[in-house]
């Protein structure tokens, strides 16, 4: 039979190795590379064809003449370029397929690094990596993360769908100063797309304590 001084030492031991594994984080939180994203399912690259359309590998036939770009005629939201020339009509049953490619395109930058200001692979900040991703599309949006929060359509949290743009107010400011993109939801998990001032372009989860602190809203921006 164990001595009680040896028996409070492995009882202690045991509690100890408990607490840091409930205290570890999942390795699911973070997403810092396309290709764990293309492992999660979360991000396929696009086929790209002539005349810059794209082709889905699912159903390539279905979208090979399509240039996807935006909304012909979408809800008319505030601080958004419906404007433009080649704009084409994409039916709802389709949104998701213009959906993906804002996905595809925000997350073929994982990995770049945070640059204040900045729209392009040699950095983005927050509001640069969602204002050059839905330029990309000729949709314009605001180019602050407080001005982007003012457009599209508020939606609860229950709600949430891929390609909705989420908000966060941090660093003990009184207004929205953080935005990233919804890339996928599961129960109640949310990940999100950003630029990060730490770690540059990765997916994060809205279960992180810290995101899940200071998560303030979500908007809709393609119904």
């Amino acid at each position: 039979m164990p001595k009680p001084n040896f028996l409070k030492q492995y009882l202690f031991t045991i509690a100890l190795l408990l607490l840091f594994t409930a205290c570890k984080p999942t390795s699911s939180a973070i997403i810092t590379s396309k290709d764990e994203a293309l492992r999660k399912g979360i991000y396929s690259q696009p086929i790209l064809v002539k005349n810059n359309t794209i082709k889905n590998k699912k159903s390539p036939k279905q979208y090979a003449n399509k240039q996807v770009v935006a909304f012909q005629n979408p809800k008319k939201i505030v601080g958004l370029n419906d404007q433009n020339a080649s704009d084409i009509i994409i039916e709802d049953s389709d949104s998701n397929y213009l959906v993906d490619q804002l996905i595809n395109t925000a997350s073929d930058n994982l990995g770049v690094g945070y640059r204040g200001g900045g729209t392009t692979k040699d950095g983005f900040d927050c509001s640069g990596l969602m204002y050059s991703t839905f330029k990309k599309f000729d949709i314009t949006l605001p180019r602050s993360s407080y001005q982007m929060a003012e457009v599209g359509t508020p939606v609860n949290l229950d709600n949430a769908k891929k390609g909705d743009l989420i908000f966060f107010i941090n660093r003990g400011q009184h207004r929205i100063n953080h935005v990233g993109m919804i890339v996928e939801v599961k129960g109640d998990d949310v990940k999100f797309i950003h630029s990060s001032t730490q770690s540059g372009v990765i997916i994060s989860s809205l279960k992180e304590s810290y995101y899940d602190r200071t998560f303030k809203q979500i908007n809709r921006i393609i119904q």
